[in-house]
């Protein structure tokens, strides 16, 4: 066999749908007829790309293993024509046990299958308890050239007890590309931490490496794309956009040094943009995927329903979008006039439903239950959960979603109302700070997504950014009433939640310590209302619900006194290591 000196590659940068088989396959149809156009010799797809990604248990059903399988095969018989072959993520059953799989389909049969060994178990991942660790395998041979296919988490962790060195492994074994498929999900700055991890993998093999991710929403997770290709220098070689799919077809040469490519470098989007444009994938696709209509939302004339606005005219067009403003006695004319101009300028439906009549019936129902009794919250809530009625009926009525809007820092403390503003399917700005509610805000009228469907140029009134944030449910209310400012508040929460530090540090950080105290009960006995709220957007390295999972009956609380010291005596008593490596 004559040694092959080029080797081209097409990267299916593509949005799998869970559960969609014959969707999916079609998807790899569509890939391989563009990559043999152009001539390619292998197709790549994302991680357990025929399932979609992450089944979660979906893939304990012997039904769901058996259709994937046979999906898997079908397109094994079809790369019988002599075109490219596929290297295709799958759920595959081998002697009882269930694998994280990835097939290589050639010459019209199943050539070879790699199993995922390294099965993460942390923040948002939960392999370990569907899939079974697979064993440490060498490269599979494509048209000559020694492949080695490390899945996902096989590049990313760290050496422990448990952890084999699978790329080490394919260096040995005579790997010379390494393609490793990926379902990594979106967090701010993930793509440095990637580039990184990768870069590192490449050091230590002196080979270079494909990094191929898969793109879409997936409930509360948005996949970014973002794939790269490093060559062995550890250059960047090719860069695909990011929330966007992309079919890229690649030439690799050998020379002395071995095998290298070049590429279109793509720029990726970072920080606040990166966020935005995550919020617009996420509700679009979790609106596409479950075959809602279109959404509709409350609007307020506040800065929250104006960001999800813009996000929802964004994901879905302007056509597909209703607002309502559900207004009460305490609703200021300002926050008519700038709802009014918010739907003007991103071209929604818009309509006014006063809410009077509801909820001084409610009132008048329950005069007998509440007589002798001072009025407090209670009333406050039954405008909230009057508007939260209204706008599930019109959901129910019409198909249309319902989008809820409260933000993280909402969410963290609170400040929210159970079936009332917190009633919807889903939120785009669950995992936003209100700090970063304003910078979105901001940024949106001066910049928007290429995909993005609204219109160009100012669409959140200013004075929408500029107003003191208020729920408006009664007179001369704002949330710096009940709360700390957004910016000490922020601040604070994001020390407990993403970073879980103790009082005691926060406080020595420069906080007040009664502050602290408060917000860090209003976060525990708040956990009762997240496990109800509509699943929304991670894009925060720690979102509540998979990252963040803690019991609602919780009896633990922080003193904010420092942390006690651990005694290591207590560990030699019970056969731990000794003191000496304990200090060490």
């Amino acid at each position: 066999m004559t040694e092959a000196t080029t080797f081209t590659v097409t990267l299916a940068q593509l949005n799998p749908t869970v559960g969609d088989i014959a969707g999916n396959a079609a998807k790899a149809r569509a890939a391989r007829a563009q990559a043999q156009a152009a001539g390619a010799d292998l197709v790549v797809f994302p991680e357990l790309f025929m399932s979609g990604y992450p089944p979660e248990d979906l893939v304990l059903k012997p039904a769901f293993q058996a259709a994937c399988r046979a999906a898997v095969e079908q397109l094994a018989r079809e790369t019988a024509d002599g075109g490219p072959a596929l290297l295709i993520g799958t759920p595959w059953v081998d002697d009882g046990k269930l694998y994280n799989a990835c097939a290589l389909l050639d010459a019209g049969r199943i050539a070879a299958i790699r199993y995922k060994v390294n099965l993460p178990n942390y923040g948002v991942f939960d392999e370990k308890r569907v899939f079974a660790r697979g064993p440490v395998a060498g490269p599979v041979t494509i048209r000559g050239v020694r492949v080695g296919v490390p899945i996902c988490e096989d590049t990313w962790m760290e050496e422990s007890a448990d952890y084999e060195n699978v790329v080490e492994c394919l260096a040995e074994t005579g790997a010379e590309i390494l393609i490793v498929p990926n379902g990594s999900p979106y967090a701010r700055g993930k793509h440095d931490v990637r580039i990184a991890v990768q870069v590192a993998r490449v050091t230590e093999s002196d080979l270079p490496l494909v990094y191929l991710n898969q793109v879409g929403g997936q409930d509360d997770l948005v996949f970014d794309g973002a794939s790269f290709v490093l060559n062995a220098d550890r250059s960047l070689a090719a860069q695909l956009p990011c929330f966007q799919e992309s079919v890229t077809t690649l030439t690799w040469r050998k020379g002395d040094a071995g095998w290298r490519c070049d590429g279109a470098v793509v720029p990726v989007l970072e920080g606040d943009q990166a966020d935005y444009a995550a919020c617009v994938l996420g509700l679009r696709d979790y609106v596409r995927k479950n075959g809602f209509p279109g959404v509709l939302l409350g609007i307020s004339g506040g800065i929250d329903s104006a960001l999800c606005a813009a996000i929802a005219v964004d994901a879905l067009g302007a056509e597909r979008v209703r607002g309502v403003m559900l207004p009460f006695r305490y609703t200021a004319q300002v926050s008519l006039d700038d709802a009014q101009r918010l739907a003007a300028a991103l071209g929604f439906k818009y309509e006014v439903l006063p809410i009077a009549k509801a909820v001084n019936g409610f009132e008048e129902i329950l005069a007998g239950p509440f007589a002798g009794l001072p009025r407090d919250i209670t009333e406050e809530n039954l405008q909230a959960r009057t508007r939260g009625t209204l706008l599930m009926a019109i959901s129910n009525k019409t198909g249309a979603m319902v989008v809820t809007t409260g933000n993280k820092s909402e969410m963290s403390v609170g400040y929210a109302t159970l079936y009332g503003d917190m009633n919807g399917g889903f939120n785009p700005i669950k995992d936003i700070y209100k700090t970063a509610v304003f910078r979105l805000s901001e940024l949106r009228n001066h910049w928007k997504p290429a995909d993005a469907l609204g219109p160009i140029g100012e669409v959140i009134p200013p004075s929408i950014i500029t107003r003191p944030p208020t729920a408006e449910l009664r007179e001369n209310q704002t949330d710096q009433d009940s709360l700390p400012p957004y910016d000490i508040l922020d601040a604070i929460l994001e020390r407990l939640v993403e970073r879980e530090e103790p009082l005691a540090h926060i406080v020595a950080a420069g906080f007040d310590h009664d502050t602290v105290a408060r917000i860090d009960r209003l976060l525990n006995i708040a956990e009762y209302k997240r496990r109800q709220a509509a699943p929304g957007v991670k894009v925060t390295q720690k979102n509540f619900g998979r990252d963040r999972r803690y019991p609602i009956t919780n009896r633990f609380r922080d003193s904010g006194d420092p942390l006690p010291t651990p005694d290591p005596a207590l560990l030699v008593s019970i056969g731990r290591p000794s003191v000496e490596a304990f200090d060490d």
